[in-house]
Order: structure tokens, then sequence, then C-alpha cells
């Protein structure tokens, strides 16, 4: 730490780790500028398209209806909120999240980075424009761009060994905490100031991953990560004003972290902090669904010109994954509701057969009525393939790998079909950025002007100019009524 601390009490060594690399680091290599650049397309994208849906929109807007504008407030991307950073936090966050669509990260812990973008964009929205207003220089979107590295390298890195949900924690947390430190810094925080907000953050505990499991599955899984990149930047804030923070949080016995959430394990760190996380993140490119079926939908679509006339002479579906996708996805009885669907390797894995493709329509009550899907789970067989499993945690590869295999009442079946790596992938890059420019036009044309849509899409195209544009400029092109 750099700070000389008030307190003889010396902080635990997580926390001084996290708050010295969001204070100083500055060394992102080429690809993770150019992976940050496109995240931060996807993850617009994905806002914009959230925002047809009611149950999404419902939530959205100032904490009480009817409030005025902020002031100089955090904009939110296809609309004409003005919020306080917090607020804007949850809104932006939610969009974002919504659809299962954005970018993903699986290790131990699972999770999207890109929630992050929740507190990042709104914090960097109020300073720009209050920056603006006195005179000052804004925040550029390549300062957005170093927040997302650093943001997804802290989550990223922390769940590479630390498996919150084996003790029922949902990995919002790490949101929580990786926006708690990037936020501190660029409102200006130093390292002692990051570390006591980001005390205050594991000292919140964690939230239960009950929301995404039945018989509790359901829509906060869609705005849990704005909720935790909201209350990243409330701690952040209090931490500017001088609120104190709890040095031994994790490691305190009996009432810390450690003792009273994780079974009294510490932390591990697999590797130091830099910019992994970001040039490996995975992109949901094709299909909405969650990351560890996305090679099993894929494989899926592949097969249905060979099964789609033959639905009703179908006897069995085999599906070799991994052990990931066995425990938090691989799911038998009535799925009552879009949270639950999407979070079930038959149900995509049966759409994906039965339609050719999959869409977030295809979760919503109407298509989920159609009883071929369901007669189609009712005849899958999902087993692990430990290889899978074991390339699943190789660091040097990081597959994701699903196969598929459909037999008949006849005795014929399809080809045995296995993906690997999913498109969003490392290795796939180069052939899913042109399908990562289409989902994005595919969001955006329609919520925003034609000529927002045409400069937005020049910037993407750009680096450098989009890297030298301020954020209020920036968020302008993204808003309903620009400002």
């Amino acid at each position: 730490m750099h700070d000389t601390p008030s307190s003889p009490q010396q902080y635990d060594a997580i926390l001084t780790t996290i708050a010295d690399y969001a204070s100083a680091y500055t060394g992102g290599s080429i690809e993770a500028y150019d992976t940050a650049r496109l995240c931060l397309m996807d993850s617009v994208g994905c806002a914009l398209a959230a925002l047809a849906f009611p149950q999404c929109t419902k939530l959205l807007g100032p904490v009480v209806p009817g409030l005025p504008p902020i002031p100089n407030g955090a904009r939110v991307p296809g609309t004409n909120y003005q919020l306080d950073p917090v607020q804007g936090a949850f809104n932006i966050g939610a969009l974002i999240r919504w659809l299962d669509y954005n970018d993903t990260w699986l290790a131990a812990e699972w999770g999207h980075p890109s929630d992050n973008l929740g507190g990042i964009l709104a914090v960097a929205d109020y300073l720009s424009r209050a920056a603006v207003a006195q005179g000052n220089k804004p925040l550029t979107v390549r300062d957005v761009l170093d927040a997302m590295i650093k943001a997804h390298e802290i989550q990223g890195v922390l769940a590479l060994e630390n498996a919150f949900n084996r003790v029922g924690m949902d990995h919002v947390i790490l949101v929580r905490v990786a926006t708690t430190a990037v936020v501190t810094h660029m409102l200006g925080g130093t390292p002692r100031q990051i570390a006591d907000a980001l005390s205050n953050a594991w000292t919140d505990g964690g939230a239960l991953r009950l929301y995404r499991h039945a018989p509790n599955a359901g829509s906060r899984k869609s705005w849990a990560a704005g909720d935790a990149s909201s209350r990243g930047v409330r701690h952040a804030l209090m931490a500017l004003r001088g609120e104190m923070g709890y040095p031994t949080a994790l490691t305190v016995p009996t009432w810390g972290f450690y003792d009273a959430c994780f079974r009294g394990k510490p932390f591990t760190l697999a590797r130091p902090f830099g910019c992994y996380v970001m040039e490996h993140v995975l992109f949901k490119v094709a299909f909405p669904a969650e990351f560890h079926a996305q090679t099993a939908v894929e494989a899926a679509i592949r097969l249905h010109p060979l099964v789609r006339d033959r639905l009703d002479k179908i006897k069995t579906i085999r599906i070799e994954t991994q052990e990931s996708a066995m425990r938090i996805i691989s799911k038998t009885g009535p799925m009552r509701n879009p949270a639950a669907r999407d979070h079930c390797l038959q149900y995509m894995t049966a759409v994906g057969l039965l339609h050719g493709n999959l869409t977030a329509d295809h979760y919503e009550d109407s298509a989920a009525a159609d009883p071929r899907i369901d007669a189609l789970r009712d005849r899958m067989e999902a087993v692990e393939n430990p290889q899978y499993t074991r390339d699943y945690l190789d660091p040097e590869k990081r597959s994701v790998a699903n196969a598929v295999q459909v037999f008949f009442t006849d005795g014929t079946s399809t080809p045995r079909v296995e993906v690997e790596y999913p498109l969003g992938h490392r290795r796939r890059r180069a052939e899913a950025r042109p399908l990562l420019e289409q989902k994005f036009a595919a969001s955006a044309q329609g919520r925003l002007s034609p000529q927002q849509f045409r400069a937005v899409t020049e910037l993407f195209h750009n680096p450098a100019k989009l890297d030298a544009t301020s954020v209020n400029d920036f968020m302008s092109l993204l808003v309903s009524e620009p400002a």
C-alpha cells in the first residue's frame, strides 16, 4: 500500500493486491484492448436488445418513479433517463445482463465480466459530464477500456480457483468486488481508499445462488449483476467521503469472510493480475444460451437437418458435457419461466434440434408451450465426459466442449457431433468478429436513430477514433434523446 495507515492494523493481502493493481496497472496488450472494444460493442448491443422486454424495462429509471433527471447524471442506453451513478449502474447493468447474452468467464467460478460495465459506464458518463460543465477535460473511451480490462482481470482471476458456487453463493459477488476497485480508482481514490471500499464489498457477504436453480429460478438472475455493480459504486463513493474500511474483513477469525462465508478457506490467486482475462474472455455470438451449453446448441443446430423430419422416430438423445454443466444446467422437470429455460442444457439443445436456431424468444411462454420441446427433453440423457472436464479446466485450452448424438427407434443414428470450442472462444475470435458486428447491428437498429447508428458503428470500426472519443459524446450516441 502507498498510503500510511491511520491504524497499526495490517490490511489483508488480497485487499492490498487488488487495490495496487487497480491503481497502477497500465500494461494491457494490444489484444486485450482489441478484445475490450469488441466487449464494449457487444455489451451495448445486449443492453439495447433488452429494451424489447417489459420485464426488464419495468425496473429501469430512478429508484422512485417520477423523480426529476439528475443534472449531468449518468445516462442509460436506449432511454432518456439521467440518474445518479449508483442507480445508473443498476440500470445499465440490468440491461447488459438481462438476456444472458454478454461475455462469459468459466473457471472454478463462472460469471460475466462485462457486468462491471454497469458501474464503469455510469461513473464515466457522470464524471465526464460534470467535468465538461466545469470546463475540464472529460474521460475518454480509452479510460473506459482501461477500467474494463482491470475489472475483467479482478473478477476473472479471483474466479480461477475460488468456487463461490460450492458454498451456495452467486458469482455476482465478484462483480461487486471488481466494480468497487476500478470505480474507486476512476473517482480519484488512493490505494488505501480502494482497499477500504473493497473491505466493505467483502463485508457485504454474498448473494445466494437460489434464484438460478429450481424451484426458485427467477428473473433476479437478470438484474443481480446490475445490483452488484451499483453496490460497488456506492462503496466507492462512500470511501471517497472518508468512510472507514475493515482491514481484516477477509481473515479475522469467526467474523471474517473466510470463516463466515467460505468455510474457513482463504482465496488463492492462480496468477498475477495483468490482462489475461480480457484476452481469453468468451463471447456469446450466435444465440443467448448459458455458456456451458453453447457448444451443445451449436451441435444440435448442425443436427437439425438430419432430425427435423424424424422427430417422432427419436428414441434417445445423448449429450456429453463437462462436470460444471452437469452440476448447474442439466435439469429435468417443468420449466416455469424464461429464467429456468435459458439455464437448462436439455431445453436449449431441444430447441436447437427442433428449430435449427435459438433466440431469446424461444424462452418465452408462447414458445415453451410447444409440446415437442418437452418430448425431446424426455428422451435426453446427459453424461459427463471426463476429458471435457479436464480440458475445461486446462488454462491453455479453456475449452467448453459438448457432443450430441441422436438415436432412432429403427436402430439408426445421426453422427456424433462434437464441438470443442464455442464460437466466442479466443481460438475462434476471427470467425466470431463479423458475427459480433452483425449481432450489434441487429440490436441497435431500431433502438438508435439512423444518424446515431451510423456514427456509433463508424466508431467501432475506427479504434483510434473510438479511444479518443469523450465518454459524454459516446453516451450521447446511445440515448434516445441525445444531450
